[in-house]
């Protein structure tokens, strides 16, 4: 793992600077990147995708404890940089490319990667990585709902991000994020982490969350695309009474007809509003709008 003044003569080297427009606050803590990984619990037949591994300084702690590793970076040089200094980890893979393909889908290069890794070890996905600030949420948001899913999440994003990673209902933060990590999973903020750890500062404090998929909580769900439609339906319109955001289904849900049936047999009030509903209700609503559709 390497030090702020190690990142810096390597940027230096390339002639570059941290980019702004991807969000590049590299962590320079090597103290909170071994805890992270300590957290992950790293088995040797695990799979790790980082994205955002900047010049691999992460990387080479991941390397040392998974089977596998796929260092996603978007940036060309840097991408070239971790190459360089990974280049006798034969368990690593940087792939020179953005995370994603489209704000709901992982890149096809990254999905075959992790396909054709899992043919060699085991098939536990774990992403380890300090996030860059502007692609976090599509990230985490598009690996829980899938197709291609994480077993665990152990990240570090904006302190904003991680309270609305574990904020519960009816407060200001509640909203599409919180309720898919609270309807898969456990979701848990392990650290707050001062800007100092990073470099170049942050100008908000951060975070260290960690989310590990419960298949008991998943398999409640009958439909994720329907689920996703319904949290976005009502989320949408989070300060409407609920009866008056049906009006704006559209997708499979305007096939649906016959709401105040659906929120009776769920014994959810009409008049509740949206950001007040436990990530419980919307599995409700949207395993009935499935069975009525």
């Amino acid at each position: 793992m390497q030090t702020k003044h190690q990142i810096q003569q390597l940027l230096a080297s390339a002639g570059v600077f941290p980019n702004k427009h991807f969000g590049q606050h590299f962590l320079i803590d090597l103290n909170l990147m071994r805890l992270m990984i300590d957290i992950a619990n790293i088995g040797s037949d695990d799979i790790v995708l980082e994205v955002g591994c900047g010049t691999g300084s992460l990387t080479e702690g991941l390397a040392e404890q998974a089977g596998y590793c796929i260092a996603v970076e978007v940036d060309d040089t840097l991408a070239k940089i971790a190459q360089e200094q990974l280049t006798e980890k034969e368990n690593v893979a940087v792939i020179n490319t953005d995370i994603l393909e489209s704000k709901h889908t992982i890149n096809g290069t990254v999905i075959e990667a992790i396909e054709q890794a899992r043919k060699k070890h085991g098939p536990r996905l774990l992403l380890v990585a300090n996030l860059p600030y502007n692609v976090a949420c599509p990230v985490m948001l598009n690996l829980v709902t899938g197709p291609m899913v994480v077993d665990e999440m152990y990240v570090t994003v904006q302190k904003q991000v991680a309270e609305r990673m574990t904020a519960k209902p009816g407060g200001g933060d509640y909203g599409t994020l919180s309720i898919f990590l609270s309807a898969t999973g456990q979701v848990k903020t392990e650290r707050i982490l001062k800007p100092t750890v990073f470099w170049p500062q942050p100008l908000v404090e951060s975070a260290m969350v960690s989310f590990v998929r419960k298949e008991e909580k998943v398999s409640r769900i009958k439909s994720m695309e329907l689920f996703g439609q319904v949290i976005n339906l009502f989320m949408g319109h989070r300060r409407k009474m609920l009866k008056g955001c049906t009006k704006f289904a559209g997708g499979e849900l305007s096939e649906i007809d016959n709401w105040p049936e659906i929120f009776e047999q769920c014994s959810i009030a009409p008049t509740q509003r949206p950001e007040k509903l436990p990530p419980e209700d919307y599995i409700a609503i949207a395993n009935l709008c499935r069975e009525h559709k």
